[in-house]
């Protein structure tokens, strides 16, 4: 007889222990009130609301809810990430299974909802376990003495899933795998399926599916020679995406299916339905156990280069997080041949999950958290050089569209914020050739912003300070729009692009003057000095002692609006904001907009005070940069902190905690885009954002007091990690 406590589970039954005495602690129980049997019917809503994401390195993943019941029209097992004009593309989009037990009785696992209300309700009542094990998914469905486990993870660089099953029992059972698809773009509109463009062709032990566009045929297959399909056509109509529903989006659709795979599984094996729409012959390069293991010694070696203040269980669920949003863009041909001919690779940064492509803001804030303090100082000098490439008239993209090779430039602080990453990573690295070959362009950016560039970008020649403005942009970090409403404009000389402005303006001073060009350092120091005396003059109010937000406003007005961008004038490299001002600005912020999972994004005191990040667009944008607290500023207030408490280390890594709760809600094991302004801070927006796992990698790291160290010895021993 098998019980929950003694399964040996798919990858602790590995012939190669290693990956094991690493990763086996890197564990995260997701628990609810569990009967003997699973879940009560009313936990079907917490099953709901936690989700879970695997990804391939390309920009393509697989996600869903611990109940199996898709909530979300993102939710899939395979989202191809395709090259353009395609980009990323609903290719499989759920799986089903029936057990058949060896005294004849038949359950339906996993559940779904429909316009009719939910259905499979009794296959869920078997979910007994979930948790994430190095990061990829677990469940464990009980029936009586038998047990079934099953995970999904995808192949690196592929766009293939695998979908593995392990039966432990004293008998051999039947299993039935059935797929159900839809073709469609990965905002593609969830009406329209017609079954009769799909064709279905048998390969060997494999069935290809096609339709009738040029998107790359499905192949599926199960690992197991003995493994038959049958052919039995099913449409699957009139699904609820609950979810998209609550954002006032397009939310109920059909899925087709060609038929079901079935097996016997005897006590003990294992069996993988695979899919991909890669070529035959990397399909069948590797085999379902060795693409696992390959998969499992990929996971070894990211927690083995940490910093070491990531290798306790903690850190390294932070460190397989952040894996997730680095990828390599399969769709942008043109930037892999440039970067393979001289001698470089391509990597980007996915900004959020499900629908967030690369923007240049999030990539550049994100650049030490995901890629320094996790040894991945290769990919960060990549990422560099290949924003350094789509540089026009002095700013980077603030975006790449899904499916598009060329990106958008409406943004006035990804560029500066370009200039702290570059100093992060010269920092951890010393590649001053990197630098040198940057440095160029680094003067022609600032150069173009004291002439003035697109939207409005330019340097007041009054006061050395940088405004910014155009009708219809949102060009700050806070772009919230909805048709032409511009929620949080800003227009005018914004607090945190100044203080970024003086920043990279002491930085290139620095560069310059270390490459001996004594002439150009003189004339950026002479700029940093203006900017500074002008900000402390313009931005200090002593009557509150706080910052404005906005000086010279788009009707010469100031705004003393309380928000968190402020904090960025104390938290960079160089600072601008006089010494004296630090901690009345900090005791403010730390007062009003610290929760337990970041920053407020406005002041509750103040009339337009949102506390809720919910229904449809215009409301949920009304909402976004009104209060709406955002994870990742706790990265910025935590530098400040320490710069006026610096022997505090202890209380800094108190402001964390919350997120040590919050890995086991929402998406399992990673870190929400925003949560609600006020308790119990429900997580919103992206279920795993990549600024938000960033900068709370890079702060667990920096409370913990450690150095960054380019080359790590092995895995810390650490204790249990089981989180519920």
């Amino acid at each position: 007889m098998s019980t929950i406590d003694n399964i040996p589970t798919l990858y602790r039954r590995g012939k190669d222990t290693s990956d094991r005495r690493v990763l086996d602690r890197i564990t995260r129980d997701f628990s609810w009130h569990a009967g003997k049997t699973g879940p009560a019917h009313e936990d079907w809503e917490v099953l709901l609301s936690r989700e879970w994401l695997v990804t391939n390195g390309l920009g393509g993943y697989a996600s869903g809810t611990v109940s199996g019941a898709p909530t979300r029209r993102f939710h899939g097992i395979l989202i191809a990430a395709l090259p353009s004009p395609y980009g990323r593309t609903m290719i499989l989009n759920d799986v089903s299974e029936q057990v058949l037990l060896p005294d004849g009785e038949l359950f339906d696992l996993g559940g779904e909802e429909t316009t009719a209300g939910i259905t499979n309700f009794r296959g869920v009542t078997h979910l007994f376990a979930f948790r994430l094990e190095a990061g990829l998914p677990v469940w464990i469905y009980r029936f009586g003495d038998f047990v079934l486990e099953k995970r999904v993870h995808l192949v690196n660089r592929q766009n293939t899933a695998h979908i593995s099953y392990i039966w432990h029992g004293s008998q051999a059972a039947t299993l039935r795998v059935r797929p159900a698809i839809y073709f469609r773009p990965h905002e593609g509109a969830l009406s329209g399926l017609d079954p009769r463009k799909y064709s279905v062709n048998s390969h060997e032990r494999w069935i290809e599916i096609g339709d009738a566009s040029a998107l790359p045929a499905l192949r599926l297959g199960v690992s197991r020679q003995d493994a038959a399909f049958h052919k039995d056509e099913k449409k699957i109509p009139d699904l609820r995406f609950r979810v998209e529903k609550d954002r006032g989006y397009d939310n109920v659709g059909d899925l087709w299916s060609p038929g079901y795979f079935e097996l016997r599984i005897k006590p003990d094996e294992r069996a993988t339905l695979i899919g991909s729409t890669e070529d035959w012959a990397i399909l069948e390069a590797l085999d379902d156990e060795e693409a696992f293991h390959a998969e499992m010694e990929r996971r070894r070696r990211l927690i083995s280069t940490c910093n070491p203040a990531l290798h306790d269980a903690f850190g390294g669920e932070l460190a397989l997080a952040a894996d997730q949003f680095l990828i390599t863009p399969i769709g942008r041909v043109g930037d892999t041949a440039r970067a393979l001919a001289s001698g470089d690779e391509i990597r980007t940064v996915i900004a959020g999950y499900h629908w967030f492509t690369d923007w240049g803001r999030d990539t550049m804030i994100s650049l030490e958290g995901l890629t320094l303090v996790t040894g991945r100082h290769a990919e960060a000098g990549y990422i560099l050089r290949t924003f350094a490439h789509y540089v026009r008239d002095g700013l980077i993209p603030n975006m790449f569209p899904e499916g598009k090779t060329n990106g958008l430039y409406h943004t006035a602080d990804a560029t500066v914020w370009f200039f702290h990453a570059i100093q992060r990573y010269v920092e951890y690295t010393s590649d001053r050739a990197t630098l040198r070959l940057l440095l160029p362009q680094l003067c022609d950016i600032v150069q173009c912003h004291l002439e003035g560039t697109r939207f409005g970008i330019r340097v007041d020649p009054n006061d050395g300070l940088l405004c910014q403005g155009a009708d219809g942009y949102q060009l700050t970090w806070m772009d919230a729009k909805v048709g032409d409403w511009v929620v949080t404009p800003r227009r005018g000389k914004a607090v945190e692009i100044n203080a970024l402005w003086y920043n990279a303006l002491r930085l290139l001073e620095e560069w310059t003057r270390e490459e001996r060009d004594s002439d150009f350092a003189a004339r950026f120091g002479e700029q940093a000095e203006r900017v500074y005396e002008s900000f402390n003059r313009r931005f200090w109010n002593s009557g509150t002692r706080y910052l404005y937000d906005v000086i010279d406003g788009q009707n010469g007005s100031d705004d003393l609006s309380l928000r968190p961008n402020q904090i960025f004038a104390i938290s960079l490299e160089h600072p601008v904001l006089d010494r004296q001002h630090w901690k009345p600005v900090l005791d403010v912020v730390q007062q009003k907009l610290l929760t337990p999972v970041g920053l407020r994004s406005l002041a509750p005191d103040h009339p337009d005070y949102k506390s809720r990040y919910d229904g449809d667009l215009r409301a949920r944008d009304a909402a976004y940069h009104q209060g709406t607290v955002w994870a990742w500023l706790i990265g910025p207030f935590i530098d400040a902190y320490l710069k006026v408490h610096p022997d505090n280390l202890q209380v800094a890594r108190h402001f964390l905690e919350g997120f040590t709760r919050h890995l086991s809600e929402g998406c399992i094991g990673s870190v929400s885009e925003i949560f609600d302004a006020e308790a119990p801070f429900t997580p919103r927006g992206c279920i795993a954002q990549a600024w938000s796992v960033a900068e709370l990698a890079r702060c667990w790291v920096k409370t913990a007091g450690m150095i960054p160290t380019p080359e790590l010895s092995g895995i810390h021993p650490a204790g249990e990690h089981v989180m519920k």
